[in-house]
């Protein structure tokens, strides 16, 4: 079973300004692999352009033309990673999108970005 990476401070350190170690890439890339996926990325779009802020799982699976295991299972690593919040209301569950972890990687990838540091990290 592949653990799914969750999108932290440790997960993203900027890609330029220093030189990456090899765990802070490995961390990175699978960070980047949860939102490299073409139903992900669509997932993660809908969910934002969604009238609210938050979208129903049984909206989204017609948008995206997917059976609902699939549209499920690409919910679930969104989620874990941390990039989609879901809130179960009655039978249906409801995702909107945490910001933060989206915005540690546009740092990571942003030149001009500054994504601190913890204090553990080691170049």
């Amino acid at each position: 079973m592949r653990l799914i990476q969750e999108i932290d401070q440790t997960c993203c350190p900027p890609v330029v300004g220093s030189a990456l170690s090899e765990p802070e890439a490995e961390r990175l890339a699978q960070a980047l692999r949860v939102i490299a996926d073409p139903a992900r990325l669509r997932l993660v779009s809908l969910v934002a352009a969604s009238q609210g802020g938050e979208s129903c799982v049984c909206d989204l699976t017609d948008l995206l033309g997917l059976g609902q295991p699939t549209v499920s299972h690409h919910l679930k690593v969104l989620t874990d990673a941390g990039i989609l919040h879901r809130e179960k209301r009655g039978r249906w569950a409801y995702y909107r999108i945490e910001p933060e972890p989206l915005e540690l990687l546009r740092g990571a990838l942003d030149p001009g970005a500054s994504v601190p540091r913890r204090s553990t990290d080691r170049r």
